[in-house]
Formats: structure tokens, C-alpha cells, sequence
């Protein structure tokens, strides 16, 4: 069509719009205008209140606090402070079974209402009131938790009016998760039991993520069935609440899948555990652990412990058989702890013989409250010795009548042994020679030492004096379990542990590890008590006994494998007891629980092996010094080089006796003329002693004729051949294989060892002919000096230059 035809007059015009139809498009575009609005204004209205701010539902609520043992199995459910049980389990952590049969029995259109069902409001009405049946509410899973949250009497209309508007504002405000999740912690459960997870834990003992359909619709049915009756005897559940589950099941099975092998344990009777059945196991650890939370203002919910609960029995029954064993004797209490020294964790703790014993005083934690250790704290005085290069093990001790100023203190026997080892008077618990060493320390003394192990509530040190050494002091049992583990840990000391999430302590260094292992080593070879083995062919026991003044506390401590335990017996109203004595008392139930534990437990000896820095030497038993060829007495003894004292034994001497008159043969005497015999040399005090115990020893002969005894003759004294007289070293420490020093000498025939030293240091000792090489740690003069073994000796100056 061209352009013209389109413009020509006679062409038809087109129509004009109409009105009716402008007008209806308008009314269109305004009632979807208003819908939008409305819409939009219903939409802001729901969700818009959940954008800003809200409390958590969990808000004003109180909750128990759930104690677990290790392996995770409940040991205790406090009640909330309104008397109530009430834990709070997340909606992830509640199974589906619960959820699905919740809803179907409480709420099935939870999901599609605003917070009330106006159809479940009339019937409820109608059922109620015109038809004057059994009373129904026919409120929604969301009144209901309005009603529980806010406490509402909802039998009034003013009541049941607010119970709905709460409901709709609550549904505004939270999500269908947060709401389901709340009632599931609100909701009664039988008695004082709120929440489905506390239910759990009560009536099946296990967390509600693990429990199984059977046991998941019988709680589904507890909100509204709360008297729940249990039979004391059998603990199976009441017919009323068995018939409630199974009609449950009847329209959960209608509505959901379920296993026919699962399905037909609905027609069995189940168990639940009553409220009166609940375990109250380490009464005083948890009551510890309350009062620790009060005080540093937390409030946990779960408190994991590291008590395990095998051992935690173990220990309470030991316990309960030795104190009725030993009643007749007055004996009514005992405590005990056991410590995993790998990672300090208390794994057993009984804190009286009985907690609800009030004739006892039961609920007092005697593992907390201070106590006179009498000996069980010596093994401690002779490791600061050995560190402090005073003692070595078999060094020997006066044990004799000793005045340390004005305080003369005595044996637990009255008696006295004489001259004995280091060894000996540890196991033997002897008095003198500890309080001897304890007088002898010196940075640190026994009462720094104390001090540093972090030992609560001590006086002055001139509070305690030497007494110190003999229990002077009081300490706890756990302390005392703090100290046994620091020679199990090579003399780190660490805290315990009573929280499975509290971190292990880096520690912090008391003792060497060498002392440690020495000590260990020192109590394994303790004496038998009552036929009792203080060791094992399996595996050693390190132990030690302590009794305190009076006769008021009988204690055992020690080691077993990598557990430090202790045992204190004795009461809590401090009434003293002869029949209270460490080694009678407490040491028949430590190795009571000893054995216990071997048997349930693979087990570490903590001094299964010698640090490399000590060494084994030979010495003569009667001085504790390096053996002579005429040493009668010999053994050997654990060796700090450059720590433990060392020197060669004077106790035994040859005498040369003129055969014609049995006189020391003096100075000049031809010595074809006599006879030489061996003589033990002791101190005045000790030689009586010896008499004074029957046990006299061969007076040394007169010597007082001569002007100059006989000198032993035969024999050259050892002659060093390295290092050379004078020398000077210079090693280059980039040179490893090149830093050590030499050390030989030329020696009789009749020799079989030697001894070096370097200064007073001990290097160690030699057979005739052989080399020993010494790695100096400093630049400076040295004097290199070596002994045989009849006392003959030569020495070497030499420098040594370290050059990087």
C-alpha cells in the first residue's frame, strides 16, 4: 500500500479507546497494587520482627550442670536451682523419630499455622463445653511452650487470649526450628524432669542422639502422660505408659516407615531408670569442681571429668573391705587418689570411706584437707641430696643419737642402726639420717622445695624447722600425688587434672632426672609388710610409708607403673589411734589397690631405663667410697659423674705386725720381720655404737710407740702417661670426634683399678691397662689425678683452650 493510499481521506480511522475498558484496566492495576501491599505488609509483619535483635529462648531459663566420667557415661545430673532437671539439647542433636512423633502427637500442622489452629480451638471448645466430654485445649506445640515460658494460667479466656497472641508474636519472632527446639526443652517429662534430652538421660541413660525408635516414642508421650510409674523392682514402665507408646506407634507406623524387626519391640515391656536410681559417684571430686566453677563465675552446662569409672569402683570397694576389716581397731576412714602421671589426670578419687556416713563426717574430702605426712615426704630430702652431690645411694649415714641444736630428734622404733646406707635409711624410714640431710641442703632447701612444688598454705620456715623432714608440715593427699609424679615425670612437676579439657602443663623442673630415677631406684628394693612383695618380677612398686605425731595419720604414697597413688587412713576428728601407723594401715590397702590395678591395666615402669648420664661403680659397702684391694665389702652404686661425692675408701687398712710381740711394725723396722693384716678404721662414736648394739668390731692396733708408722710397701704407685706434664689442649669444638682428653697411666701389677678425677670430680674408673677419654665443657687449668685401688695416687696440671 503506498504512502498516498494511507493518507487519503476516504481510508477508515481507527477506534477510539473505550471507557468502560480504561476504567477496568485501572481497577486491575489497583487491586493488585493493594494485594502486593497487603502481601508485602503481612511478609514485613512476619518476618520483619525477626530481623531485629531478640532473646534467646533458652532466657531466664536454670539448667542442671551433667557430669561424665572419661569415657563419656554419666556420673552425676545436679537439679537446676528451681529443683528441676533440665539439660538443653539442639534440634541436630534430637533424633527424627522424637520430632516426627512429637508432632504427630502434639502439633500436625506445626508446620502451616501462625501459632494457633482456630479448628482445633473450636473443636477443643465444643468438646469441652457443649459436649461436656473430657477436657481438650486444642492448643498448638507453640502455645504451649507460650504457656510453659510464660507461666500462664491459660484456664481463664483472659488467659487463653494472651496464651494466642503470645503464639502468633513468637511465631513472628522465631524460626519453626527455634520454636520445636524450645518445647522439646520445656516440656515435662514425668516428675520434676523437663526437656527431652534430660529425659533421656534419666530414663535410658544414654545422650538423646542415641536413642532408639522404642524409646523415642515413649518419650513422645511423656508431656502428656507425666505421671510416670516405674516398678522399683523390675524398672519396666507402667501399663498406662506402655498402652500411650503403643497407640502411638499405631498411627506412626500409618504415616512413616519403620523396620518390621524394629516394629516388634513396640510389644515389649521397656525399663526406665528411676530418678531415686541415678548415680552419685565422686561425690567430693564434683562438689570440688562446683565450688571451683562458683568461684571463677562459670556456669558449664557439661563438665567432663577424667575419672574412670572401673578404677573410681575399684578403689571405693578396696576401701569399704579394709575399713570393716580393721573396725575392731577404731580404724572408721581412709581416702585415696590415683593419678595418671602421663598426663596428670585424676582417675580415681574417694575423698572419705563414706559420704553419707555422718558418724564419719564422711562428706569432708580427705583428699583436700591438710595432714601431718610423717615420712612419706623423705624420698623428696634424698633426691635434693643426690642433686646436691651430698649422697650418692650407698654413701653412708650415721644413724645414732644427733643433736641439730636444740632439736634432738629420734627413731618410730627408739633404737638406733649405726652406720648405714643412704639406701637403707630411706627404705628403713629412719629419723636421723633425714633430718642430717635435710640440715645439709641449701638452694633449694626441703622448705623451698616445698614451696616450689606449689604446696598450699605453708607457715615460715622458721615455723617448721627441721622438723620439716619428719612431717612437720602438713600437705594434702593430692599434693602429696603431685609429688610422687614428679619422679615418675623425671622431676617435672605438674598440676592434676580433675577436667578432661583442662590442657597438661608444660611443668616446670624440681628435681634431675638422674635424681629421680636414682630414688625410684633407692625405694624399689623397700622391705616387705605382712608378706606383702614390695616387687614384682613384673613390674616394681616404689613406695613409702609415713605416720604422724600422735598416732593421728597412717599414710602410704608410691607408684605403680604410671599411676601415682596414695592412701590416707586415719578420722576426721583428729582423735590420735596407736593402731594408726603407715606401715600396718595404710600400706596393706595401697598394695590391696596395687594389685587391683596391675590387673586391669597394662602398665609403664617409669624407671624402666637409667638416663644416659649416670653410671654403675663399684665402691666398698662399708664407707660408700671407691673400693680398695682391701675392701671386704663390696657393691655397687648409682653415679652422677660431676655431682655425686666420690672419693676412695679409708675404712679398710693393711697394718704390718711384728710377729715376735704383735706391735705395728714403726718406720725403719725391716718388714721380713712381720705380717700384714687388715684393720676397719671407724670413728669413735661409731665404734661404740657398734658395742653398744653387740656388734663390737676389732679395735685398729696401738700405734702410739711409734714416731712413724710403717708405710704399706709394695708396689709403685700409678704413674700417668696422658696427658703429658704441662700440656696444653686446644680443641676445636667444629671438630667432634677430636674434643676428649686421654687420660692413661702406667700401673703395678698387683693393680685392678683406677680412678680418675679431674679437681674433685669423679670421671670414672678404669681397669689396669685401659684408657679413659674425658670431654672437657669449659676452657681452663685443670688438676688431672688418678688413685688405684690400694690408696697410691698421681697427679697432672693441664689447660685446655675450647676454640670455636
Amino acid at each position: 500500500m503506498s504512502a498516498n493510499s494511507q493518507n487519503s481521506p476516504n481510508s477508515p480511522k481507527p477506534p477510539k479507546p473505550s471507557k468502560n475498558g480504561a476504567s477496568l484496566k485501572r481497577r486491575v492495576i489497583a487491586i493488585a497494587s493493594d494485594a502486593a501491599a497487603l502481601i508485602a505488609i503481612a511478609l514485613a509483619i512476619i518476618y520483619l520482627p525477626r530481623v531485629f535483635p531478640k532473646d534467646s529462648l533458652q532466657e531466664g531459663l536454670l539448667f542442671s550442670v551433667v557430669y561424665y566420667d572419661k569415657e563419656g557415661d554419666l556420673m552425676r545430673l545436679t537439679l537446676a536451682k528451681d529443683d528441676r532437671f533440665r539439660v538443653w539439647t539442639p534440634l541436630d542433636q534430637t533424633p527424627q523419630s522424637l520430632i516426627d512423633a512429637t508432632l504427630l502427637r502434639e502439633d500436625r500442622y506445626f508446620y502451616y499455622h501462625l501459632g494457633f489452629n482456630p479448628f482445633s480451638l473450636i473443636r477443643g471448645a465444643w468438646v469441652t463445653y457443649v459436649k461436656q466430654g473430657d477436657r481438650q485445649g486444642g492448643s498448638t506445640l507453640t502455645m504451649q511452650l507460650v504457656r510453659m515460658r510464660y507461666k500462664l494460667n491459660t484456664k481463664t479466656i483472659g488467659g487463653k487470649i494472651e496464651q494466642i497472641a503470645r503464639a502468633v508474636w513468637l511465631e513472628m519472632r522465631y524460626s519453626k526450628s527455634e520454636i520445636l527446639e524450645a518445647y522439646l526443652n520445656y516440656a515435662p517429662y514425668g516428675r520434676n524432669i523437663e526437656g527431652a534430652g534430660t529425659a533421656s538421660l534419666i530414663y535410658f541413660d544414654k545422650p538423646l542422639n542415641e536413642l532408639a525408635p522404642t524409646q523415642t516414642l515413649a518419650l513422645a508421650v511423656l508431656p502428656q502422660s507425666p505421671s510416670v510409674r516405674i516398678d522399683k523392682n523390675t524398672s519396666y514402665a507402667g501399663e498406662k505408659l506402655f498402652l500411650a507408646r503403643k497407640e502411638l506407634f499405631a498411627a506412626y507406623r500409618e504415616k512413616f516407615e519403620i523396620d518390621d524387626k524394629e516394629a516388634a519391640l513396640f510389644d515389649l515391656p521397656f525399663k526406665l531408670r528411676r530418678i531415686e536410681d541415678l548415680p552419685f559417684r565422686v561425690p567430693h571430686l564434683i562438689e570440688s569442681l562446683a565450688k571451683e566453677d562458683y568461684l571463677a563465675g562459670r556456669s558449664p552446662r557439661i563438665v567432663k571429668t577424667t575419672i574412670e569409672s572401673d578404677l573410681q569402683t575399684l578403689i571405693e570397694t578396696q576401701i569399704k573391705n579394709h575399713i570393716r576389716q580393721n573396725a575392731a581397731l577404731g580404724v572408721d576412714n581412709a581416702a585415696a587418689v590415683l593419678v595418671d602421671t602421663r598426663d596428670m589426670s585424676v582417675v580415681a578419687a574417694a575423698g572419705s570411706a563414706d559420704y553419707f556416713n555422718d558418724a564419719i563426717y564422711g562428706q569432708i574430702d580427705g583428699l583436700r584437707i591438710k595432714r601431718s605426712p610423717g615420712s612419706a615426704l623423705k624420698p623428696f630430702i634424698y633426691a635434693l641430696a643426690i642433686d646436691q652431690g651430698i649422697i650418692h645411694p650407698q654413701s653412708v649415714l650415721k644413724d645414732m643419737p644427733t643433736a641439730f641444736g636444740v632439736y634432738e630428734p629420734e627413731n618410730f622404733d627408739g633404737g638406733f642402726m649405726g652406720p648405714i646406707s643412704a639406701r637403707q635409711a630411706l627404705t628403713a624410714s629412719r629419723n636421723i639420717p633425714a633430718v642430717y640431710l635435710a640440715n645439709r641442703l641449701s638452694e633449694p632447701d626441703f622448705y623451698d622445695f616445698l614451696k616450689s612444688a606449689n604446696i598450699g598454705k605453708m607457715a615460715s620456715r622458721e615455723h617448721y624447722g627441721l622438723a620439716l623432714a619428719l612431717g612437720g608440715g602438713e600437705v594434702t593427699p593430692l599434693e602429696v600425688a603431685k609429688l610422687y609424679a614428679i619422679l615418675a615425670n623425671g622431676g617435672i612437676l605438674r598440676e592434676v587434672r580433675t577436667r578432661a579439657d583442662q590442657p597438661l602443663e608444660e611443668g616446670k623442673r624440681l628435681l634431675s632426672r638422674e635424681a629421680s630415677f636414682i630414688v625410684l631406684d633407692m625405694l624399689s628394693s623397700a622391705p616387705k609388710i605382712d608378706g606383702i612383695p614390695a616387687e614384682s618380677d613384673a613390674l616394681p612398686i616404689y613406695w613409702k610409708t609415713g605416720t604422724s605425731r600422735a598416732f593421728r595419720d597412717a599414710w602410704c604414697a608410691g607408684l605403680i607403673g604410671h599411676y601415682a597413688l596414695v592412701i590416707w587412713v586415719g578420722s576426721f576428728d583428729n582423735r590420735p589411734n596407736p593402731a594408726l601407723v603407715g606401715a600396718s594401715r595404710a600400706a596393706p590397702l595401697f598394695f590391696t589397690i596395687a594389685r587391683s590395678v596391675r590387673h586391669s591395666r597394662t602398665l609403664i615402669d617409669p624407671a624402666r631405663a637409667a638416663p644416659p648420664a649416670i653410671k654403675r661403680v663399684e665402691v666398698c659397702l662399708s664407707s660408700g667410697d671407691l673400693a680398695t684391694a682391701w675392701c671386704k665389702r663390696r657393691g655397687k652404686s648409682w653415679f652422677i659423674p660431676g655431682v655425686s661425692p666420690i672419693k676412695v675408701d679409708t675404712v679398710y687398712r693393711p697394718v704390718w705386725i711384728n710377729r715376735a710381740n704383735g706391735k705395728p711394725l714403726c718406720a725403719g723396722e725391716d718388714i721380713a720381720n712381720g705380717k700384714m693384716e687388715i684393720y676397719e678404721f671407724y670413728a669413735s662414736d661409731i665404734m661404740d655404737l657398734f658395742r653398744k648394739a653387740g656388734l663390737p668390731k676389732r679395735e685398729p692396733p696401738d700405734m702410739r710407740h711409734c714416731a712413724e708408722p710403717l708405710s704399706f710397701v709394695g708396689g709403685e704407685p700409678p704413674a700417668i702417661s696422658s696427658p703429658l706434664k704441662n700440656a696444653n689442649y686446644a680443641i676445636r669444638l667444629s671438630k667432634p670426634n677430636e674434643r676428649q682428653v686421654v687420660f692413661s697411666a702406667a700401673s703395678d701389677a698387683q693393680t685392678q683399678n683406677l680412678y680418675w678425677f679431674v679437681g674433685d670430680e669423679f670421671i670414672g674408673a678404669a681397669k689396669r691397662g685401659e684408657i679413659l677419654s674425658w670431654e672437657p665443657a669449659r676452657s681452663g687449668r685443670f688438676t688431672v689425678r688418678v688413685i688405684d685401688d690400694r690408696g697410691r695416687s698421681d697427679m697432672r696440671e693441664l689447660k685446655v683452650l675450647l676454640i670455636e
